[in-house]
């Protein structure tokens, strides 16, 4: 199969279809962020690499073409965003254009499940399929639901109730402070914490492995700091783990594997 990635960021989706036993003859990715670059070569040296998705002008040969174009202005992270005008996520229809231009015989495209209905409806009628709304969480120790429009049949995973217990590192160093104004732990027979949070008694209780959402810890409006997964990925710095010893943060590898991806993918 002949693959083209569009936004290929660190080759995800070469790693995916490596899983789904999809021989792959040739794979072209277009991305722009040298970092992500450096990355995906380490892992995938045969990958071929382009720049700016702009810069496809000529229809190639395409199987299967790929994408996960900009939520930057989708996502109600930014409550700022001008959805499919907005700098980055217009590049939308770049996606649109490229998929005309190759006409391949199978299409995939993924964006943030949170857009405005609108944003929603005209990605629909533009690719002419309805959306498919997957969280990784049903498969991986991170939520993040995501919106899939493909040509292709799809069935959505069963749960396989992954914890995020289940793919920490046996460390337990470096450990943040016992108190802080957002939380506090108190270490006994049983291990838990106070974490301030946005409901009427101020605050929820933390056990044993749970995650705990530091991203912001002075917000007098943040729900749902706690649980037993971590929620859509931000930053490593933004997750704190609770064990014995008290609270610490993600290891780059912990990190992976919320990602789905393998030990030390990012490493370098």
């Amino acid at each position: 199969m002949e693959v083209l990635s569009l936004f290929d960021g660190i080759s995800c989706a070469r790693v995916a279809l490596e899983r789904a036993a999809i021989p792959i003859k040739s794979y072209t990715a277009y991305e722009i962020d040298k970092r992500a670059i450096e990355i995906s070569k380490k892992n995938y040296p045969s990958i071929i690499h382009k720049g700016d998705v702009k810069e496809l002008q000529k229809p190639i040969k395409v199987d299967l073409l790929i994408g996960g174009s900009p939520c930057t202005d989708l996502s109600k992270a930014n409550y700022k965003g001008k959805g499919l005008e907005g700098e980055r996520s217009k590049l939308f229809w770049e996606y649109v254009r490229i998929l005309k231009l190759c006409k391949p015989k199978y299409f995939i495209l993924e964006n943030v499940a949170s857009m405005k209905l609108n944003d929603k409806e005209i990605i629909t009628r533009e690719l002419g399929v309805d959306p498919i709304m997957i969280d990784a969480g049903l498969v991986s120790a991170q939520t993040r639901k995501r919106y899939f429009w493909t040509n292709i049949d799809t069935v959505v995973p069963k749960n396989r109730n992954i914890t995020l217990q289940s793919i920490l590192e046996p460390i337990n160093n470096p450990i943040l402070p016992l108190t802080t104004d957002l939380y506090t732990v108190s270490i006994g027979n049983e291990t838990t914490a106070k974490v301030k949070e946005a409901n009427k008694q101020g605050f929820v209780v933390a056990k044993e492995y749970q995650t705990i959402d530091m991203l912001f810890p002075h917000s007098k409006t943040r729900r749902g700091r706690v649980g037993d997964k971590v929620k859509t990925l931000m930053t490593s710095l933004s997750v704190g783990v609770l064990l014995k010893q008290g609270i610490r943060m993600l290891t780059t590898i912990e990190c992976e594997r919320l990602q789905s991806l393998p030990d030390n993918y990012t490493s370098g």
